[in-house]
């Protein structure tokens, strides 16, 4: 009962001072709604990137050719070494990972992977029939390749494994640059004809044998500038015009029976390839995944919202700082209230638990203010960054929980200066 009157007259006395009250909750809403907006956008963006990743495989290794980042790298060629200088350089054909290093990969790992996935390009390109065009970006693959792409046809077949092994000339179309060569969305049409691809000064004559629905949730340009697309061939088709050996990168699939941690598998997959090129001293093969990806940008997330989370807890601060002083302020004008309870039998206990309760309602009030902003504000952020807003529960309890401590640890002092007031002299305040 006590407790509940207690709240009653913090509320009046909260409601008697809006404008001061609201001035004194200032630094708890602009704190809290600060933590909670950047706790939303944070988990808002992990939780996009968990998804990409899952959808692209989180358990997937990449396996490519890096510059090494030891210092004999930079004195490899010219035998001099300066510090903190580093010369940028890329692999070349020569430092490729070879087809007899997956092949010896596959053989000893054999039980460990599902599939590898191997591309290559042949770049950008211009597909013209009858003075329509369209802009494509032509890769290869092989079975693994298109396996990993889960392509929905709306017209034709997949390119066959035969096909892929033959390094036949047929591709995969998307429906949007059938719609812009044939004026037709009867992607039928577009089946076994033959194309030809311009890049550069290069001609690449390709039958289609499918049309793939392009997913609409790729960028668009605005303006009229023409979307590119995907155009899908065979890897051996591609690596027979380039006449490039090797890759620069490639990704293992993991085998869903094995039980070895991503870690662990990376590891054994680094020791193999370093046999290849301990004798190289420009370039190693490096491994990464996915799940390693989204631990890295969880943390460094993480970081930064702890650190911007810093920064609001000084906007905390300086509330808790003003809320002891309004305190102060309201004791002092309440001399004679304190005094004449006292004299009618108020103990020092019930006088100080009443200020008390008031600095806690004013930092409840304005955490609870600060948390609808933090999340609005925060959902708003999340849906510009165009990901699902996810704001955090547990932000949200804790900062109801920090709301109240600061409350109470910055109203506990003019409390107690009110508890320890000499009724007498109280009475007698003007």
């Amino acid at each position: 009962m006590l407790l509940g009157e207690n709240i009653l007259m913090a509320l009046a006395a909260i409601r008697s001072n809006k404008l001061r009250s609201f001035l004194t909750m200032l630094g708890i809403i602009i704190g809290i709604s600060a933590v909670i907006a950047i706790q939303t956008v944070g988990n808002s963006l992990t939780a996009s990137f968990s998804d990409t990743m899952t959808s692209l495989g989180a358990s997937n290794i990449m396996v490519g050719v890096t510059q090494r980042s030891d210092k004999d790298t930079e004195g490899a060629e010219s035998g001099l070494v300066f510090e903190g200088y580093r010369n940028e350089r890329t692999p070349g054909e020569k430092d490729y990972i070879k087809d007899d290093m997956i092949e010896d990969f596959e053989r000893e790992f054999s039980q460990d992977i599902e599939y590898i996935i191997e591309s290559a390009g042949l770049g950008n390109g211009t597909v013209g029939i009858e003075g329509n065009s369209a802009k494509v970006v032509v890769s290869g693959g092989n079975e693994g390749y298109f396996r990993s792409l889960d392509l929905e046809l709306v017209a034709g077949r997949e390119i066959g494994d035969k096909a892929i092994e033959g390094g036949k000339a047929v591709c995969l179309i998307s429906d949007y640059a059938v719609g812009k060569l044939y004026n037709t969305e009867d992607y039928e049409k577009a089946v076994g004809q033959c194309i030809e691809v311009v890049s550069g000064q290069k001609f690449y004559d390709l039958t289609i044998v499918g049309v793939y629905k392009l997913n609409d949730s790729g960028m668009l340009f605005g303006g009229n500038t023409e979307r590119q697309t995907d155009l899908y061939t065979t890897l051996k088709y591609v690596k027979s015009k380039t006449h490039i050996d090797g890759y620069p990168s490639f990704t293992v699939v993991k085998s869903s029976a094995s039980t070895e941690s991503s870690n662990d598998f990376r590891s054994r997959i680094q020791i193999f390839f370093d046999k290849y090129y301990h004798t190289n001293r420009l370039f190693e093969v490096t491994t990464s995944s996915y799940e390693s990806m989204l631990e890295q940008m969880t943390s460094m997330l993480g970081s930064i919202s702890l650190a911007i989370s810093i920064i609001a807890g000084i906007a905390l601060l300086v509330g808790g700082i003003g809320v002891m002083n309004i305190m102060l302020v309201s004791i002092s004008e309440r001399t004679r209230e304190i005094g004449i309870r006292k004299a009618l039998g108020a103990t020092n206990g019930s006088i100080r638990l009443q200020f008390i309760i008031e600095a806690m309602m004013l930092c409840i009030i304005g955490g609870l203010i600060g948390i609808i902003i933090g999340v609005i504000g925060g959902s708003v952020a999340a849906g510009a960054m165009d990901v699902t807003a996810k704001a955090s529960g547990s932000s949200i309890v804790l900062s109801v929980g920090f709301s109240m401590a600061i409350g109470l640890f910055f109203g506990y002092y003019p409390a107690n200066k009110a508890a320890k007031m000499n009724p007498i002299d109280a009475l007698t305040y003007e």
